[in-house]
């Protein structure tokens, strides 16, 4: 797998409630030399996506006013319309066979289970990139 710090520069949308964890990647993931951006919950990160520019969402799933799966819904259809994919990734305490299997029915393209482990988290996000970018030149 590539280096991050060797690929092109990627925007991230870290959707996330929880300040102290948004802070955490934040500081974490600019160190792997990713933009950054954040919303607090999954309404913002819908309406932050529409905008566009983002390589890879991170999409908690426990958020208020919209939750990461609805959000993930609504891009999705919104996708479907318009054309385009947008790797999402899930950050779920629930990490039951049965709570991934709706994260990937949502439309999720991986699930990482909190507590996160960085090294895992990392390389997942490294292969979502890394996978969007060959498709889309495949494409």
């Amino acid at each position: 797998m590539k280096d991050p710090k060797n690929i092109t520069r990627s925007r991230l949308l870290i959707a996330e409630d929880d300040p102290m964890l948004r802070q955490i990647m934040g500081i974490i993931l600019r160190r792997d030399n990713y933009d950054i951006d954040f919303a607090e919950n999954g309404q913002v990160a819908v309406e932050m996506w529409e905008k566009g520019g983002y390589d890879l969402i991170l999409m908690d799933v426990q958020m208020p006013w919209l939750n990461g799966l609805n959000a993930t819904a609504a891009i999705r259809e919104k996708e479907h319309s318009h054309g385009g994919h947008t790797p999402i990734i899930a950050m779920t305490a629930h990490s039951l066979q049965e709570d991934r299997q709706r994260c990937l029915a949502a439309g999720m393209d991986a699930c990482l289970s909190k507590p996160l482990d960085l090294k895992e988290s990392r390389q997942v996000i490294q292969e979502m990139l890394y996978q969007a970018k060959v498709e889309e030149e495949i494409g």
